[in-house]
């Protein structure tokens, strides 16, 4: 199992998103964060690994897993002993804007 670093701006980015969608219907942040809970676990767990990220280069290690149910993907640093989180990021809202986060 791998250690599991997110970025504060991840986390608020989450946070956000949980409270809107438990706005437009009780419960449907807690399923947001369900599938995002399964997400991550399978990730540390190494039994999901996602795909690369198109606006990144491959030797960078970037990859995603994009959720079923919600517009979201799960943007990690692929390394051996983390899974370092940099973004819950939105398909439709500025694709990218997470690179920076990376080399911290």
């Amino acid at each position: 199992m791998r250690d599991l670093v997110i970025e504060p701006e991840a986390d608020d980015e989450l946070a956000a998103a949980l409270d809107w969608y438990e706005a437009q219907e009780r419960g449907l942040g807690a399923a947001l964060l369900a599938d995002v809970d399964a997400i991550v676990s399978g990730l540390c767990a190494g039994e999901l690994r996602g795909v690369g990220v198109p606006e990144v280069r491959e030797d960078f290690a970037v990859r995603r897993v994009i959720l079923d149910r919600f517009p979201y993907a799960v943007v990690f640093l692929d390394h051996a002993e983390v899974l370092h989180v940099l973004a819950f990021a939105h398909h439709k809202r500025r694709p990218g804007y997470w690179v920076e986060r990376g080399g911290r």
